[in-house]
């Protein structure tokens, strides 16, 4: 399955080169920690910290899946297209052996919870899913490490999110403490 993704998207140039972007703007979890400072820059007060709590929580569910990668070591799929690390179609560049989970799935996700939540309009959503689809076109994970990676940071923005938007231990539990107050969300 991983080989036949990968052809797929290696056969259309649009496509290879989208997920190599994606790839390469997720790369440890820069993408999404640039966007989680950026938030911050253009808030205020209580939603300035809201944004680079959220941005933590992204880093956070990152370095969990790095350690994770060097508890689990599973390397990543063996693709027979003879053209490994080249801009022709062959995989693309990492930066390292093992892929379970996938670190940039982890922040995708991560940052699809934590953003969602103080920019609910912003399709960050559905940047993180095309984030975890680059990397089975780029031959670099199997479906497992990304729905691994995607849990995993998912999970973490989820039980970190209450934190992240200031509620108090007696907050209800959809309620948040973050209020408009003149930064951009």
């Amino acid at each position: 399955m991983v080989a036949a993704v990968h052809r797929w998207g290696a056969a259309r140039p649009y496509v290879r080169g989208a997920a190599r972007g994606l790839s390469l703007g997720g790369e440890h979890a820069a993408m999404w920690l640039a966007a989680g400072l950026a938030g911050a820059g253009l808030a205020e007060g209580e939603r300035r910290t809201a944004w680079l709590r959220s941005t933590a929580l992204v880093a956070g569910a990152h370095a969990a899946s790095m350690v994770l990668k060097r508890i689990v070591r599973r390397p990543r799929p063996e693709l027979d297209d003879g053209r490994a690390d080249d801009d022709s179609g062959g995989r693309a560049r990492t930066a390292g052996r093992h892929g379970f989970p996938s670190s940039h799935a982890a922040s995708s996700a991560a940052a699809a919870v934590a953003f969602g939540a103080l920019a609910p309009r912003v399709p960050v959503a559905p940047l993180a899913a095309a984030v975890c689809l680059s990397r089975l076109v780029a031959g670099v994970h199997y479906p497992s490490d990304v729905a691994a990676g995607a849990l995993l940071g998912a999970g973490a923005a989820r039980l970190g999110r209450g934190w992240a938007l200031g509620r108090g231990p007696g907050a209800p539990a959809g309620g948040t403490r973050v209020r408009g107050g003149g930064g951009h969300g």
